[in-house]
């Protein structure tokens, strides 16, 4: 469960920042650790979440929806 959460929460935060980089920055963490969560994120759904390439990140449609998802939950558990 705390490996899905943190999942989550750096796949939510990749997309507010536009990078792997940067969301790495904010969190403290290597961009090597952003990219194989995020890797292991898609391959726990089996779908693809972000079209990456060397100079841009591009959500997926299933990754828009779930972004949506993430968000939601995110903001509940800060809530809570």
């Amino acid at each position: 469960m705390a490996d899905t959460l943190q999942e989550i929460t750096i796949f939510a935060k990749v997309v507010g920042t536009g990078s792997l980089s940067a969301a790495a920055r904010d969190l403290g963490i290597s961009p090597a650790l952003v990219s194989r969560r995020l890797a292991a994120l898609e391959a726990r759904l089996g779908v693809r979440l972000i079209n990456r390439t060397t100079r841009s990140l591009h959500l997926t449609d299933e990754g828009a929806a779930y972004h949506e998802t993430c968000t939601r939950v995110l903001a509940e558990i800060e809530e809570a």
